[in-house]
């Protein structure tokens, strides 16, 4: 969505025009809209990246690259022994992502206690 489009939503909250709530479901739909106008167009993301680095030394300790067609099919045939609701929560939160064509940055996650910062993109 550009940033204009935004701006106007904003403008009508500001406005009165539309509830926040209202806005808040336009700028959604105007996402998966221009996603789904991306994946259309061959211009969904091409690439799952997993980063995990150490928080003291700000090393990369693991880098993973994978094609979205091997994490695609991946997920498919992992989806059977997902062990716990809250992984498999986030399994369909990233299959969501693919689906909508997302780009960038999806998840991040801090770990304090084990010194680490685990990151995955969609590119």
């Amino acid at each position: 969505m550009s940033s204009e489009e935004r701006m106007k939503i904003l403008k009508m909250i500001e406005e009165g025009k539309i509830t926040a709530e209202e806005g808040a479901r336009l700028i959604a739909a105007l996402g998966k809209q221009q996603a789904a106008d991306r994946a259309e167009r061959g211009q969904g993301p091409r690439w799952l990246r997993v980063r995990v680095q150490d928080l003291r030394t700000g090393k990369e300790s693991v880098r993973v690259n994978l094609p979205i067609s091997l994490v695609n099919v991946g997920m498919r045939m992992g989806a059977r022994f997902i062990p716990d609701a809250e992984q498999e929560t986030m399994m369909e939160d990233l299959a969501e992502a693919l689906d909508r064509g997302m780009m960038g940055k999806i998840v991040d996650i801090v770990d304090e206690e084990e010194g680490q910062r685990v990151e995955i993109f969609l590119e």
